[in-house]
């Protein structure tokens, strides 16, 4: 087997738990126990579980209604049953239901545990088979994890694709947002037209209009011959607004008007344009408290907001965070043409204790870093991955002790100092976007600007 399994197991006498789960360890990555038969539906539904392992009667209800609801609540879940004794109508009946085997248990007979143990690994092996097909249904293979939250995403995907509806991804920096677009695109009726990517905070405010939609010769200065803007070079296909919120509020209520008429002119011309696409727009703000605070069009907000999708950080489904890293090592190997790699017990203890405030972008940065600062070794070390430190929480700044030196201080130039830090620490991580960066200082653009200009004459 190439990955292992989880394994939750019920109503069986410990003697059995030691007898059949222990020789199938290496098989195993986690095995956990529900007392009750409610326990064991509500684990089910919370956690990833890939096998049950069951007795006849986890408590009071009978085993074929336990049966029954297990496999309402997870049709294709692995369902084994222990038996002591066998009752072979017994056995038929919950055949009918859909359990994957009905394990007869007598230790003392020869060979009895070993066809057990084999029952179980048949059903493990079975789970990752249905995980592969499920991944390739959900047609996200780089949306890479286990956990419910990821699947969740994986799901509403399938589901959605083959739709022509206006999709609002949101989420945290560096969750993928872009990688949901893609794979919306790749598994819908349009996979074969174009997909394009449009960064709305990375264009000049007075460029904006002529990218979206094309300009025609002289119709400014610089506008030497006829140019397609994004939304036709897209037609019959997707475009995928990133950072949406980023967008004026004068080309707000064009592109109010494109999702709504899927029509526009080209700057400089009164011709109409018609266009068949389809929009996915994505942003890691809140757009309702923007709409709020009069940011954005309310309008706007609900045509985006047709089909929205959220992904979840990194912190928030750590349990991926193994897989992921060894799915990034593979790639980041394959594509350095070197031997495969992986990280030792302590380092991934290491990445596994780690916030990544840039969630998966912040991962596969780490690995890529670590490969490089590996060498030629095989095993990669704690070593490797020289994380930085946590970003601190406002809560957390707003406690700080600072030390006064015992010779004092200039107060002045050491509040100066602070306030330059934070302002160049903002305008680094939004890549030079004040806008951005006074957000993230939760102080106004206007501010931001006073500050910055105070600070580089001081």
């Amino acid at each position: 087997m190439k990955c292992k399994g989880r394994l939750l197991h019920t109503g069986l006498d410990r003697s059995i738990v030691e007898a059949l789960i222990e020789p199938a360890r290496p098989w195993i990555d986690e095995a956990c126990q529900a007392a009750t038969a409610i326990e064991t539906l509500h684990r089910l539904q919370t956690h990833p579980y890939d096998v049950l392992l069951s007795g006849r009667a986890p408590d009071g209800p009978p085993i074929e209604q336990f049966v029954e609801d297990v496999l309402r609540s997870r049709p294709a879940l692995p369902v084994l049953i222990v038996a002591q004794p066998p009752d072979y109508g017994e056995a038929m009946r919950l055949a009918r239901l859909g359990i994957t085997d009905y394990v007869p248990w007598d230790s003392s007979r020869p060979g009895a545990v070993g066809q057990a143990i084999g029952s179980l690994r048949r059903a493990l092996e079975l789970a990752q088979r249905q995980q592969h097909l499920d991944d390739n249904d959900d047609a996200v293979p780089e949306l890479v994890g286990r956990s419910e939250a990821i699947r969740s995403v994986a799901r509403l995907i399938r589901l959605i694709a083959p739709r022509r509806a206006t999709v609002l991804v949101t989420g945290r920096t560096g969750t993928g947002k872009e990688l949901v677009a893609r794979a919306i695109h790749a598994a819908s009726k349009r996979s074969g037209r174009p997909l394009v990517s449009v960064n709305c905070g990375a264009i000049p405010e007075n460029l904006i209009e002529a990218e979206f939609f094309g300009h025609v010769k002289g119709a400014f200065t610089g506008a030497v011959a006829h140019r397609v803007g994004r939304f036709e070079q897209a037609d019959g296909g997707v475009i995928f607004l990133d950072e949406i919120a980023e967008m004026p509020l004068d080309l707000q209520s064009k592109l109010l008007r494109v999702l709504q008429e899927r029509a526009f002119e080209r700057v400089g011309s009164s011709e109409t344009v018609q266009v068949d696409v389809r929009v996915i727009a994505a942003t890691n703000c809140d757009l309702k408290q923007r709409v709020e605070r009069g940011e954005f069009r309310e309008d706007l907000y609900y045509r985006l907001n047709v089909v929205p999708i959220t992904l979840p950080s990194l912190a928030e489904r750590n349990e991926d965070i193994p897989v992921l890293a060894n799915h990034l090592l593979e790639r980041i190997c394959r594509r350095e043409e070197l031997p495969l790699k992986q990280p030792g017990p302590e380092a991934m203890r290491r990445l596994m204790e780690y916030p990544w405030p840039g969630n998966v972008r912040q991962l596969e940065n780490a690995i890529d870093k670590a490969v490089a600062f590996s060498g030629e070794r095989r095993l990669l070390y704690p070593s490797d991955f020289p994380l930085p430190a946590a970003p601190q929480t406002a809560s957390a700044l707003t406690g700080v002790d600072l030390k006064l030196p015992p010779e004092g201080l200039d107060f002045e130039a050491a509040v100066t100092g602070i306030e330059r830090s934070l302002l160049r620490q903002a305008l680094e991580r939004t890549a030079g976007n004040k806008k951005r960066a006074a957000e993230l200082l939760r102080i106004k653009r206007t501010t931001f600007s006073a500050k910055w200009r105070s600070l580089e004459q001081s």
